[in-house]
């Protein structure tokens, strides 16, 4: 995405404030590359079940982060494989990449020994050799719905040998877990159709869209590709409506957080960074700009819903629903 790749983007700001998947996301994508059949969901046929068996041939020698980003939580989760490689097009990203991998892993075991980084897009690929890769995914970097499926599909059917995993996944926009009265005044700022009072009309589209949408825009490959059937899963618990029910779970994405990382987290939209390149005299108000006068908004919000007055150092639980796409190579 452009907003990522300007002189202006802060990697380190971002990094800090973005919450980090649990490692339960990972354990269920695991399971699913372990067998081949999504962890809990009850409808499957026993055809499905028994396919899934034999085509799973699970291997753990080589994984391929596309849009890895800052690799922030990827980083211990994707050790699980022998060599990882990070497909990222931001040179910022790359960089600040590497250093987490060092200040997370540890210079004493050659941490970035195990890492390879190649500045590219997702859809090329000509670094990576045919049938050779095990794993296949898009981690916490939020890239998946920028992708162009129509090529990266076929690049994918190259890249990964039989038995291996594709798995890609978003968290969508943000809620309050103690406040669902709260949800109209959030949808306003972050998705109106006002330029001068919400973020709505700064996304960057088609990709917000497909992100609001928790991938259900995202095409299955073609069968022609090699792929077996994709599963989408949706752990969103009841914050949104018609996924098919079997395939829905409980949020997964939760974060005790205080109001003040809140409002951290509000100005690493990326519509906000577009928004204050149209408006800058937003930036110049006494009283905030546009995403401190929302977040004061919403904290007065809660605060009247429990008669009190929030300030940023209180404690404020967050929601992301989550949805995840998984298919095995054939």
């Amino acid at each position: 995405m452009s907003t990522f790749a300007k002189q202006t983007f802060d990697a380190t700001i971002y990094a800090a404030s973005r919450p980090t998947y649990p490692r339960a996301l990972f354990d269920y994508i695991f399971a699913y590359h372990s067998t081949g059949i999504p962890p809990n969901v009850k409808v499957l046929s026993p055809e499905r079940t028994a396919k899934g068996r034999v085509i799973s041939s699970p291997r753990w020698d080589q994984a391929v982060d596309l849009g890895c980003g800052l690799v922030s939580q990827a980083t211990t989760e994707l050790t699980r494989f022998k060599k990882v490689i990070g497909i990222e097009p931001g040179e910022k990203m790359i960089s600040s990449a590497k250093s987490h991998i060092v200040n997370t892993l540890g210079k004493a075991r050659n941490a970035l020994a195990q890492f390879t980084f190649v500045q590219s897009s997702a859809e090329k690929l000509d670094c990576l050799k045919t049938n050779q890769q095990t794993w296949s995914s898009q981690p916490p970097a939020q890239a998946c719905h920028w992708f162009d499926w129509s090529k990266l599909w076929p690049e994918l059917s190259r890249v990964i040998r039989p038995g291996g995993t594709g798995a890609f996944w978003v968290y969508s926009e943000f809620r309050l877990t103690k406040y669902p009265s709260l949800t109209p005044l959030i949808s306003e700022f972050m998705q109106g159709e006002d330029p001068a009072t919400s973020l709505g009309p700064h996304w960057q589209r088609p990709g917000r869209t497909i992100l609001d949408n928790h991938l259900v825009d995202v095409p299955a490959p073609p069968t022609e590709l090699g792929f077996g059937e994709m599963d989408r899963i949706y752990f969103t618990g009841a914050y949104h409506s018609g996924f098919p029910r079997a395939n829905v779970f409980p949020v997964i994405l939760r974060n005790a957080t205080t109001w003040g990382g809140l409002l951290g987290y509000l100005r690493t939209a990326s519509s906000l960074h577009t928004f204050h390149e149209r408006y800058p005299e937003d930036l110049k108000r006494t009283d905030g700009d546009i995403s401190e006068r929302f977040w004061k908004a919403l904290m007065k919000s809660a605060g009247e819903v429990d008669g009190k007055e929030y300030q940023a150092q209180d404690k404020v639980m967050i929601d992301w629903p989550v949805a995840l796409l998984l298919v095995k190579k054939l």
